[in-house]
C-alpha cells in the first residue's frame, strides 16, 4: 500500500513540484493550499506524513501543528519554512514537529528526510504491535503474485516452475511474510530467521535476497517484491 503524504503549502509552483516528485517516488500525494484545508484533509484523508509550510493564509503552520498534536502525537510532520533561525526551529520542535527544513532546500535531501521519517514511523508502529518481537509466519502455505510456497515440502511454484527451497530459505521467507510491508534490518532478519547474533556478516542476508529475486521476481535487476531500503535493509511487498 502506498504511503500517503499531505503537502500543506500555499506556493502553488512549489507544491506542484513537490507533488510531482513525491508521486514519482511512489507516494500517494494530496495538496492543501491553506491551514484550514490542511486540517480538513488531515482528518478526512488520514495521511502518513505531512509537509507543512509555516506561513499560510487562513491558519498558519504553527497553529496547524498545534491542532494536530492535540489528537495525534505520532504522525510525522516535516516543516518547510523560509524562516531558518534557531528560535523558529526551537519553537517548532517544542510544539512537536519531527523535522525542519529551511527554504530553499535540496530536493534529494527532502526526499531522503521523508523516506527516513516514514521508515521510523513504521518501526515505531511495529514495536507497539509486537513489543519489539519480529514474528515468523506459521502457516503451511502462502501465495503471492504468481507464486505458491509449500512450507511442508520446502517447495515453491512460480509461473508453473518448481523451486526446491532450503530450510534456511524457508525460515527467512516466513519472517518476510509475517512482516509484509514492514522494513526489516539485516540484523533483525539474521536474529529472527536463524537466531544468529549481531556478529554474523550481514552479507549472508544479501546473498539470500539475491536468490529470492532470481526465484520470484520477473526482473531480478529491478525487484518489486523483495526491495532494498537504503541504509535500512529490506521490505517484502508482494
Amino acid at each position: 500500500m502506498k504511503k500517503k503524504v499531505l503537502i500543506a503549502e500555499d506556493e502553488k509552483h512549489l507544491a506542484e513540484g513537490l507533488k510531482l516528485n513525491l508521486t514519482l517516488q511512489g507516494y500517494d500525494v494530496e495538496h492543501a493550499e491553506n491551514g484550514i484545508e490542511a486540517l480538513q484533509k488531515w482528518r478526512e484523508w488520514q495521511p502518513d506524513l505531512i509537509l507543512l509550510d509555516i506561513m499560510m493564509p487562513g491558519l498558519d503552520g504553527m497553529s496547524v501543528l498545534e491542532e494536530i498534536r492535540k489528537d495525534d502525537q505520532k504522525i510525522p510532520i516535516l516543516i518547510l519554512s523560509a524562516k531558518d533561525g534557531t528560535r523558529d526551529k526551537v519553537k517548532a520542535l517544542n510544539k512537536g514537529v519531527d523535522d525542519y527544513l529551511a527554504k530553499p532546500f535540496d530536493l534529494e535531501e527532502l526526499l531522503l528526510r521523508v523516506e527516513r521519517l516514514l521508515i521510523r514511523s513504521d518501526w515505531n508502529e511495529r514495536e507497539e504491535k509486537t513489543e519489539g518481537k519480529v514474528e515468523a509466519f506459521e502457516g503451511d502455505s502462502y501465495s503471492f503474485s504468481n507464486t505458491v510456497i509449500d512450507f511442508i515440502k520446502l517447495q515453491a511454484t512460480t509461473d508453473g516452475k518448481s523451486v526446491q527451497l532450503t530450510e534456511q530459505e524457508v525460515k527467512l521467507l516466513q519472517v518476510f511474510i509475517s512482516n509484509k510491508g514492514i522494513p526489516l534490518s539485516r540484523k533483525e532478519l539474521l536474529e529472527s530467521a536463524w537466531g544468529y547474533d549481531g556478529e554474523t556478516s550481514t552479507r549472508t542476508v544479501d546473498n539470500f535476497i539475491v536468490r529470492f529475486r532470481k526465484y520470484f521476481e520477473k526482473d531480478p535487476k529491478n525487484p518489486v517484491i523483495f526491495k532494498s531500503l537504503r541504509s535500512v535493509g529490506y521490505i517484502f511487498e508482494p
